[in-house]
């Protein structure tokens, strides 16, 4: 049993085939070469809908091989291979329409040039000396004129090169300025960033010292607090430059 996307599938690539089979017999009939070209773009368009059509078959198969017993999925594989040899037989048979036409084109275009010269030939044994002189005359002129346009472009050409040299000469002194102002720029915020450290530092060790003296003040105020509140403490010595402490009086009271 075939699935129906499988049946059509199969269904439209015949037709594709049918079609290009009569139009193959049909291209063999006609002598036009236009006619034969428009012929081969409609069958290679057909081709095209072709492998396209077969690329789903092939997909179709393959999703629906597990519902297949081997002996279908063989047989529908063998199709499939039938369907891409007959396929290739007729895009060989267009490639040999395609480059018989090409040969027709060359002899077409070849053709007529042949007779332009034999028309130049006839033309030229029909003319005078007089007339030849004169139609040689013109020709040479023709061909002068030709030169010194040539030459007016190859001066013109020249001077747009000259003057494009001259502008990049100025843009890259022009750059060559710029990038030592960068690196003088450059050099100047590396000094500014070394001076900024060195000034940090300074800084910190300031406040280092004004810490330390802070706490020395602080020591100082402490031990004089001490000292004046308890000042009978011998634990703690006497501060340099402070007087000791008054010693108390006693008061002698003489009896009668």
């Amino acid at each position: 049993m075939v699935s129906e996307e499988l049946a059509e599938i199969e269904g439209q690539i015949q037709d594709i085939f049918r079609a290009l089979l009569n139009g193959f017999q049909k291209l063999e009939k006609i002598k036009d070469s236009t006619r034969q070209s428009r012929q081969l773009e409609e069958l290679t368009d057909k081709m095209r809908e072709c492998k396209r059509l077969i690329k789903d078959y092939d997909r179709e198969l393959k999703d629906s091989e597990y519902k297949n017993d081997p002996s279908t999925n063989k047989m529908l594989n063998e199709k499939k291979q039938s369907m891409i040899k007959e396929l290739n037989s007729y895009v060989a048979l267009k490639k040999q329409y395609s480059s018989s036409l090409e040969h027709k084109r060359v002899d077409l275009f070849g053709g007529p040039g042949e007779d332009f010269a034999e028309d130049n030939v006839l033309l030229a044994s029909n003319m005078t000396n007089q007339q030849l002189l004169d139609h040689g005359n013109n020709m040479m002129d023709e061909t002068d004129q030709a030169i010194d346009r040539a030459q007016k472009v190859v001066h013109e050409t020249i001077n747009v090169g000259t003057e494009t040299s001259a502008a990049l000469k100025a843009q890259t002194e022009q750059m060559s300025r710029i990038v030592n102002e960068l690196d003088s720029i450059h050099f100047s915020i590396k000094k500014a960033s070394k001076l900024v450290k060195e000034i940090g530092r300074q800084v910190a060790t300031d406040r280092c010292i004004m810490a330390l003296l802070f706490l020395i003040v602080v020591g100082v105020i402490a031990v004089i607090i001490v000292k004046i509140v308890n000042p009978n403490n011998k634990d703690i010595r006497d501060i340099p430059g402070l007087a000791p402490p008054a010693p108390a009086r006693k008061l002698l009271w003489i009896s009668d």
